[in-house]
Protein backbone atom coordinates (compact mmCIF):
# COMPACT_ATOMS: atom_id res chain seq x y z
CA UNK A 1 0.00 0.00 0.00
CA UNK A 2 1.23 2.85 -1.21
CA UNK A 3 2.03 5.81 1.78
CA UNK A 4 -0.05 8.35 2.59
CA UNK A 5 0.91 11.63 0.98
CA UNK A 6 1.75 15.04 2.69
CA UNK A 7 0.12 17.50 0.38
CA UNK A 8 -1.25 20.68 2.43
CA UNK A 9 -4.94 20.33 1.69
CA UNK A 10 -7.53 23.61 2.00
CA UNK A 11 -10.77 21.95 2.10
CA UNK A 12 -13.37 22.79 4.68
CA UNK A 13 -12.86 20.15 7.44
CA UNK A 14 -15.24 17.32 7.57
CA UNK A 15 -15.20 16.84 11.32
CA UNK A 16 -14.29 19.61 13.61
CA UNK A 17 -13.39 19.18 17.55
CA UNK A 18 -13.41 22.05 19.55
CA UNK A 19 -12.58 22.37 23.46
CA UNK A 20 -13.93 18.70 23.67
CA UNK A 21 -14.00 17.46 27.36
CA UNK A 22 -15.16 13.87 28.88
CA UNK A 23 -15.77 13.71 32.60
CA UNK A 24 -16.90 9.98 34.26
CA UNK A 25 -18.19 10.41 37.80
CA UNK A 26 -16.78 7.41 39.79
CA UNK A 27 -17.14 6.93 43.59
CA UNK A 28 -12.97 8.22 43.71
CA UNK A 29 -14.07 11.36 42.15
CA UNK A 30 -14.27 13.21 39.04
CA UNK A 31 -12.28 11.17 35.46
CA UNK A 32 -11.51 13.67 33.40
CA UNK A 33 -10.86 11.17 30.60
CA UNK A 34 -10.58 14.06 27.77
CA UNK A 35 -9.54 17.64 28.40
CA UNK A 36 -9.35 20.68 26.12
CA UNK A 37 -9.13 18.74 22.82
CA UNK A 38 -9.08 20.38 19.41
CA UNK A 39 -8.94 18.49 15.90
CA UNK A 40 -10.10 18.79 12.32
CA UNK A 41 -10.40 15.71 9.21
CA UNK A 42 -11.00 16.58 6.26
CA UNK A 43 -12.74 14.93 3.33
CA UNK A 44 -10.25 11.84 1.66
CA UNK A 45 -7.92 12.35 4.27
CA UNK A 46 -7.05 10.44 7.68
CA UNK A 47 -6.13 11.51 11.21
CA UNK A 48 -3.88 8.98 13.18
CA UNK A 49 -4.03 8.92 16.81
CA UNK A 50 -1.42 7.44 18.94
CA UNK A 51 -1.08 7.23 22.21
CA UNK A 52 -0.52 4.56 25.27
CA UNK A 53 -3.50 2.75 26.98
CA UNK A 54 -5.78 5.65 29.11
CA UNK A 55 -4.46 8.35 26.80
CA UNK A 56 -7.99 8.74 25.81
CA UNK A 57 -8.28 8.12 22.49
CA UNK A 58 -11.45 5.45 22.45
CA UNK A 59 -12.84 8.26 24.83
CA UNK A 60 -12.52 10.84 21.96
CA UNK A 61 -14.02 8.34 19.56
CA UNK A 62 -17.18 7.51 21.62
CA UNK A 63 -17.74 11.21 21.80
CA UNK A 64 -17.43 11.97 18.47
CA UNK A 65 -20.24 9.34 18.35
CA UNK A 66 -22.57 10.58 20.65
CA UNK A 67 -22.14 7.50 22.59
CA UNK A 68 -21.36 8.61 26.15
CA UNK A 69 -24.76 9.90 26.50
CA UNK A 70 -25.58 9.48 30.37
CA UNK A 71 -22.79 7.95 31.06
CA UNK A 72 -20.09 10.69 31.04
CA UNK A 73 -20.75 14.31 31.17
CA UNK A 74 -19.38 15.78 27.24
CA UNK A 75 -18.51 19.45 26.58
CA UNK A 76 -17.22 21.39 24.10
CA UNK A 77 -18.22 21.21 20.04
CA UNK A 78 -18.03 18.31 17.89
CA UNK A 79 -19.22 19.46 14.06
CA UNK A 80 -20.00 17.37 11.13
CA UNK A 81 -20.11 19.16 7.82
CA UNK A 82 -20.92 22.41 9.62
CA UNK A 83 -23.08 21.27 11.94
CA UNK A 84 -23.24 20.77 16.00
CA UNK A 85 -23.42 17.30 17.48
CA UNK A 86 -23.31 18.25 21.04
CA UNK A 87 -26.64 18.43 22.50
CA UNK A 88 -28.86 17.27 19.73
CA UNK A 89 -31.67 14.69 20.78
CA UNK A 90 -30.53 11.68 20.53
CA UNK A 91 -33.24 10.37 17.78
CA UNK A 92 -31.43 13.32 15.77
CA UNK A 93 -28.10 12.09 16.67
CA UNK A 94 -29.06 8.05 16.00
CA UNK A 95 -30.45 9.40 12.53
CA UNK A 96 -26.87 10.65 11.74
CA UNK A 97 -25.12 8.15 13.68
CA UNK A 98 -24.54 5.16 10.95
CA UNK A 99 -25.55 7.43 8.11
CA UNK A 100 -23.01 10.14 7.77
CA UNK A 101 -20.71 8.29 10.62
CA UNK A 102 -20.15 5.46 11.36
CA UNK A 103 -17.24 3.29 13.43
CA UNK A 104 -15.24 -0.02 13.24
CA UNK A 105 -14.94 -1.27 16.65
CA UNK A 106 -11.91 -2.80 18.11
CA UNK A 107 -13.45 -5.90 18.92
CA UNK A 108 -15.64 -7.57 16.02
CA UNK A 109 -16.72 -10.75 17.54
CA UNK A 110 -18.29 -9.05 20.88
CA UNK A 111 -19.29 -6.12 18.22
CA UNK A 112 -21.53 -8.84 16.27
CA UNK A 113 -24.44 -10.52 17.69
CA UNK A 114 -24.14 -14.33 17.96
CA UNK A 115 -27.84 -14.90 17.22
CA UNK A 116 -28.23 -13.63 14.01
CA UNK A 117 -26.48 -13.93 10.53
CA UNK A 118 -23.64 -11.81 9.17
CA UNK A 119 -25.80 -10.64 6.36
CA UNK A 120 -28.94 -10.05 8.60
CA UNK A 121 -27.00 -7.80 10.64
CA UNK A 122 -25.60 -6.05 7.88
CA UNK A 123 -28.88 -5.86 6.04
CA UNK A 124 -30.59 -4.84 9.44
CA UNK A 125 -28.48 -1.66 9.08
CA UNK A 126 -29.26 -0.43 5.71
CA UNK A 127 -33.08 -1.15 6.58
CA UNK A 128 -32.82 1.23 9.81
CA UNK A 129 -31.23 4.13 7.70
CA UNK A 130 -32.61 3.43 3.68
CA UNK A 131 -35.97 2.17 4.93
CA UNK A 132 -35.39 -0.54 2.56
CA UNK A 133 -36.79 -3.69 1.98
CA UNK A 134 -36.09 -7.02 3.58
CA UNK A 135 -35.17 -7.86 -0.15
CA UNK A 136 -33.44 -4.82 -1.10
CA UNK A 137 -31.43 -4.55 2.64
CA UNK A 138 -30.43 -8.13 1.39
CA UNK A 139 -29.18 -7.84 -1.73
CA UNK A 140 -27.40 -4.42 -0.41
CA UNK A 141 -25.68 -6.34 2.38
CA UNK A 142 -24.26 -8.89 -0.37
CA UNK A 143 -22.67 -6.68 -2.19
CA UNK A 144 -20.96 -4.85 0.46
CA UNK A 145 -19.28 -8.49 1.55
CA UNK A 146 -19.07 -8.32 -1.82
CA UNK A 147 -16.90 -5.46 -1.78
CA UNK A 148 -14.60 -5.92 0.68
CA UNK A 149 -13.50 -8.63 -0.50
CA UNK A 150 -15.37 -11.92 1.34
CA UNK A 151 -15.47 -15.16 -1.11
CA UNK A 152 -18.87 -16.06 -1.94
CA UNK A 153 -20.81 -13.16 -0.49
CA UNK A 154 -24.18 -14.67 -0.75
CA UNK A 155 -23.43 -17.61 0.86
CA UNK A 156 -21.26 -16.44 3.77
CA UNK A 157 -24.08 -13.89 4.16
CA UNK A 158 -26.17 -16.72 5.85
CA UNK A 159 -23.40 -17.91 8.56
CA UNK A 160 -22.76 -16.29 11.98
CA UNK A 161 -20.21 -14.56 13.43
CA UNK A 162 -18.10 -17.45 15.15
CA UNK A 163 -17.84 -19.15 11.32
CA UNK A 164 -15.54 -16.10 9.96
CA UNK A 165 -11.93 -15.74 11.22
CA UNK A 166 -11.22 -12.74 12.62
CA UNK A 167 -10.12 -11.13 9.72
CA UNK A 168 -13.74 -12.04 7.85
CA UNK A 169 -15.11 -10.43 10.94
CA UNK A 170 -13.62 -7.43 10.45
CA UNK A 171 -14.04 -7.08 7.47
CA UNK A 172 -17.82 -7.63 7.84
CA UNK A 173 -17.80 -4.76 9.97
CA UNK A 174 -16.22 -2.51 7.60
CA UNK A 175 -19.00 -3.53 5.16
CA UNK A 176 -21.82 -2.80 8.21
CA UNK A 177 -19.87 0.46 8.70
CA UNK A 178 -20.26 1.54 5.00
CA UNK A 179 -23.07 0.19 3.84
CA UNK A 180 -24.95 3.37 4.20
CA UNK A 181 -21.89 5.47 2.33
CA UNK A 182 -21.00 7.66 5.44
CA UNK A 183 -18.49 10.57 5.09
CA UNK A 184 -16.80 10.00 8.52
CA UNK A 185 -15.32 6.59 9.23
CA UNK A 186 -13.83 6.12 12.63
CA UNK A 187 -11.45 3.04 13.26
CA UNK A 188 -10.75 2.41 16.87
CA UNK A 189 -7.75 -0.27 16.68
CA UNK A 190 -8.91 -2.15 13.51
CA UNK A 191 -5.83 -4.47 13.53
CA UNK A 192 -5.53 -5.79 16.97
CA UNK A 193 -5.25 -9.20 17.22
CA UNK A 194 -4.80 -9.56 13.83
CA UNK A 195 -1.76 -11.24 12.49
CA UNK A 196 0.61 -9.47 10.07
CA UNK A 197 -0.57 -10.10 6.54
CA UNK A 198 -4.37 -9.82 7.50
CA UNK A 199 -3.59 -6.41 9.33
CA UNK A 200 -2.23 -5.29 6.25
CA UNK A 201 -4.97 -6.51 4.09
CA UNK A 202 -7.02 -4.66 6.20
CA UNK A 203 -5.40 -1.59 6.73
CA UNK A 204 -4.97 -1.83 2.22
CA UNK A 205 -9.41 -2.44 2.19
CA UNK A 206 -9.55 0.76 4.34
CA UNK A 207 -7.66 2.84 2.16
CA UNK A 208 -9.22 1.90 -1.60
CA UNK A 209 -12.07 2.15 -0.09
CA UNK A 210 -11.60 5.83 1.19
CA UNK A 211 -10.07 6.63 -2.04
CA UNK A 212 -12.71 5.55 -4.18
CA UNK A 213 -15.30 7.47 -1.64
CA UNK A 214 -13.56 10.54 -0.41
CA UNK A 215 -14.40 9.18 3.20
CA UNK A 216 -12.46 11.10 5.75
CA UNK A 217 -11.44 8.63 8.47
CA UNK A 218 -10.00 8.61 12.03
CA UNK A 219 -7.60 5.90 13.01
CA UNK A 220 -7.06 5.69 16.40
CA UNK A 221 -4.11 3.05 17.28
CA UNK A 222 -0.82 2.48 19.37
CA UNK A 223 1.18 1.22 16.69
CA UNK A 224 3.59 4.13 14.80
CA UNK A 225 3.63 1.84 12.04
CA UNK A 226 -0.29 2.09 11.14
CA UNK A 227 0.27 5.41 11.32
CA UNK A 228 3.05 5.91 8.97
CA UNK A 229 1.19 4.00 6.45
CA UNK A 230 -1.69 4.99 6.34
CA UNK A 231 -1.93 9.06 8.03
CA UNK A 232 -1.50 11.88 6.38
CA UNK A 233 -1.92 14.01 10.04
CA UNK A 234 -1.01 12.84 13.73
CA UNK A 235 -2.70 13.43 17.25
CA UNK A 236 -0.41 12.73 20.24
CA UNK A 237 -2.70 12.32 23.51
CA UNK A 238 -0.98 11.86 26.54
CA UNK A 239 -3.07 12.36 29.77
CA UNK A 240 -6.25 13.17 28.03
CA UNK A 241 -5.00 16.20 26.18
CA UNK A 242 -3.17 16.68 22.97
CA UNK A 243 0.81 16.40 23.56
CA UNK A 244 1.39 16.82 19.66
CA UNK A 245 -0.50 17.86 16.05
CA UNK A 246 1.65 17.55 13.05
CA UNK A 247 1.20 16.49 9.61
CA UNK A 248 2.75 12.56 9.36
CA UNK A 249 6.15 13.44 7.55
CA UNK A 250 7.20 15.92 9.85
CA UNK A 251 6.44 14.14 12.96
CA UNK A 252 8.47 11.22 12.02
CA UNK A 253 11.45 13.46 10.98
CA UNK A 254 11.33 15.60 13.64
CA UNK A 255 9.15 14.90 16.84
CA UNK A 256 9.03 18.13 19.24
CA UNK A 257 7.40 16.74 22.37
CA UNK A 258 9.03 14.61 24.27
CA UNK A 259 6.56 12.07 24.87
CA UNK A 260 6.37 11.80 20.78
CA UNK A 261 10.26 11.56 20.86
CA UNK A 262 9.84 8.59 23.24
CA UNK A 263 7.03 6.80 21.39
CA UNK A 264 9.43 6.50 18.72
CA UNK A 265 12.11 5.81 20.12
CA UNK A 266 10.44 2.75 21.89
CA UNK A 267 9.83 1.31 18.24
CA UNK A 268 11.69 -2.24 17.47
CA UNK A 269 14.80 -1.24 15.08
CA UNK A 270 16.35 -4.30 12.99
CA UNK A 271 20.03 -3.17 13.73
CA UNK A 272 19.32 -3.83 17.45
CA UNK A 273 21.55 -6.49 18.74
CA UNK A 274 19.30 -9.46 20.15
CA UNK A 275 20.96 -9.31 23.46
CA UNK A 276 19.53 -5.35 23.87
CA UNK A 277 16.66 -4.87 25.67
CA UNK A 278 14.06 -2.45 23.76
CA UNK A 279 14.06 0.97 24.75
CA UNK A 280 10.97 2.57 26.80
CA UNK A 281 9.67 5.17 28.24
CA UNK A 282 10.27 5.18 32.55
CA UNK A 283 7.18 5.22 34.93
CA UNK A 284 3.49 5.09 34.19
CA UNK A 285 0.27 7.23 33.24
CA UNK A 286 -0.65 9.69 34.87
CA UNK A 287 -3.69 9.41 37.20
CA UNK A 288 -6.70 11.28 36.07
CA UNK A 289 -8.58 11.34 39.46
CA UNK A 290 -6.03 13.90 40.60
CA UNK A 291 -4.33 15.46 37.94
CA UNK A 292 -1.07 17.39 38.75
CA UNK A 293 -0.93 21.19 38.22
CA UNK A 294 1.51 21.30 35.32
CA UNK A 295 2.69 19.00 32.76
CA UNK A 296 1.30 15.15 32.86
CA UNK A 297 4.00 14.82 31.63
CA UNK A 298 6.76 15.88 33.70
CA UNK A 299 7.13 12.93 36.09
CA UNK A 300 8.36 10.83 32.73
CA UNK A 301 10.22 13.75 31.14
CA UNK A 302 14.05 13.53 30.73
CA UNK A 303 14.11 17.32 29.68
CA UNK A 304 11.62 18.13 33.09
CA UNK A 305 11.97 22.04 35.09
CA UNK A 306 10.63 23.36 37.99
CA UNK A 307 8.45 25.39 35.28
CA UNK A 308 6.85 22.24 33.80
CA UNK A 309 5.56 21.12 37.36
CA UNK A 310 3.57 23.69 38.77
CA UNK A 311 2.61 25.62 35.35
CA UNK A 312 0.29 23.26 32.65
CA UNK A 313 1.58 23.79 28.97
CA UNK A 314 -0.97 24.53 26.27
CA UNK A 315 -0.67 23.86 22.50
CA UNK A 316 1.30 26.38 20.49
CA UNK A 317 2.33 26.65 16.67
CA UNK A 318 5.37 25.07 16.13
CA UNK A 319 7.58 25.61 13.05
CA UNK A 320 6.68 27.00 10.05
CA UNK A 321 4.28 23.47 9.36
CA UNK A 322 0.58 25.15 9.19
CA UNK A 323 -1.46 23.60 11.88
CA UNK A 324 1.37 22.06 13.44
CA UNK A 325 1.33 22.11 17.80
CA UNK A 326 3.02 21.20 20.23
CA UNK A 327 2.01 21.35 24.57
CA UNK A 328 5.55 21.96 25.77
CA UNK A 329 7.55 24.19 27.55
CA UNK A 330 10.68 23.44 25.74
CA UNK A 331 9.50 21.94 22.57
CA UNK A 332 12.05 20.48 20.14
CA UNK A 333 14.89 20.09 22.93
CA UNK A 334 16.00 16.73 23.36
CA UNK A 335 17.23 18.12 27.28
CA UNK A 336 17.16 20.68 29.63
CA UNK A 337 20.43 21.64 29.16
CA UNK A 338 19.47 22.24 25.39
CA UNK A 339 16.03 23.33 26.56
CA UNK A 340 18.41 26.82 28.84
CA UNK A 341 20.64 27.72 26.01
Amino acid sequence: MAAATNTPHTAAPLLRVRGLGVTFTTPRGPVRAVDSLGFTVEAGRTLGIVGESGSGKSVTSLAVMGLHRGAAEVTGSVALAGRELTGLPERELAAIRGRRMAMIFQDPLSSLHPYYTVGEQVAEHVRVHFKSGRAAARKRAVDMLGEVGIPEPARRAGEYPHQFSGGMRQRAMIAMALACEPDLLIADEPTTALDVTVQAQILELIARLQQERGLGVVMITHDLGVVARVAHEVLVMYGGRAAEQAQVDDLFADPAHPYTRGLLDSLPRLDTPDDQPLPSIPGSPPSLLAPAPGCAYAPRCPRAAELCTGVRPEPEAYGDAPGRTVACHFAGARTVEEAAR
